[in-house]
């Protein structure tokens, strides 16, 4: 059952909503909590980094249909504590300023880039690590999966940045009420038609593997990344669609404070 490539998408939708909302809710806890509690989970998160890093090698030579499901399950753990320890506000920038009213061009570029820096940085370097283990390996799903999560987030916070018409900051979290201020409301720039495009691109390479595919292993492989590219591309459209996306996860996280609610509206100058 598992070799079809309809349920390997469904798991791969599945996965992602989920580890979404568990991130999401581990970092409200944290906040309800206080500041101490946002490192604290990023220590209680390591172990799952090291059963990701562990899962990841122990996948390289595995050609099944599991082989797959690993792969893509270890690149999902380490890429999910690099994003608890961002969001946890452990691993961001060197900049935890908001941008200032009126500051435009190469200038707000090097203050945006400064809220994220040691993050992109860390995220880079793995993404490398990642690449020297799976060259030439039988199983570079797991390399993938993590470069398709790469290059997404990269092309949405460029889009963020340059200006989209919907920004959702609901769920950051307090440890991160700077950065919305270097966002921008704005109509889309010709950075999202360019995203768009390459993400369907490659959701139709991924679709064009699946039917080339030899063994149910590849199969499965190419099912979760083109599940997982086509997940990323609609996640660039709810930038510009006005559709609820936040009540995917809303029911299952709990209520921010109300003063948390309040810094989170504040200093958006920058939108």
């Amino acid at each position: 059952m598992f070799a079809n490539p309809w349920i390997a998408a469904l798991v791969a939708l599945f996965t992602w909503w989920f580890s979404t909302g568990a991130i999401l809710w581990v970092v409200r806890r944290s906040d309800h909590d206080g500041p101490s509690a946002h490192t604290f989970s990023v220590v209680l998160g390591v172990p799952f980094l090291v059963a990701g890093v562990w899962a990841f090698v122990a996948s390289l030579s595995l050609t099944s249909v599991w082989g797959a499901y690993l792969a893509f399950g270890a690149a999902l753990l380490i890429w999910g504590w690099i994003e608890l320890a961002f969001l946890a506000g452990v691993i961001t920038g060197p900049n935890p300023y908001p941008c200032p009213p009126g500051v435009a061009g190469w200038e707000r570029f090097v203050r945006a880039w400064g809220t994220i820096a040691y993050h992109e940085m860390l995220l880079l370097a793995v993404l490398g690590l990642m690449a020297f283990g799976a060259y030439d390996a039988a199983n570079p799903f797991g390399f993938w999966t993590f470069a398709v999560l790469f290059f997404a987030r990269i092309s949405a916070k460029l889009n963020l940045f340059l200006g989209v018409p919907k920004i959702n900051v609901e769920f950051l979290p307090t440890t991160l009420t700077h950065l919305p201020s270097h966002f921008r409301i704005a109509p889309i720039s010709m950075m999202f038609p360019v995203s768009v495009t390459l993400l369907s691109f490659a959701v139709a390479c991924w679709l064009e593997r699946i039917y080339a595919a030899t063994t149910p292993g590849a199969t499965v492989g190419f099912a979760l990344l083109a599940a997982l590219s086509a997940l990323a591309l609609l996640e660039h459209w709810l930038m510009v669609l006005p559709l609820p996306d936040e009540k995917l996860w809303r029911w299952m996280i709990p209520a921010p404070k109300n003063n948390e609610q309040a810094m989170l509206s504040e200093d958006t100058h920058g939108l």
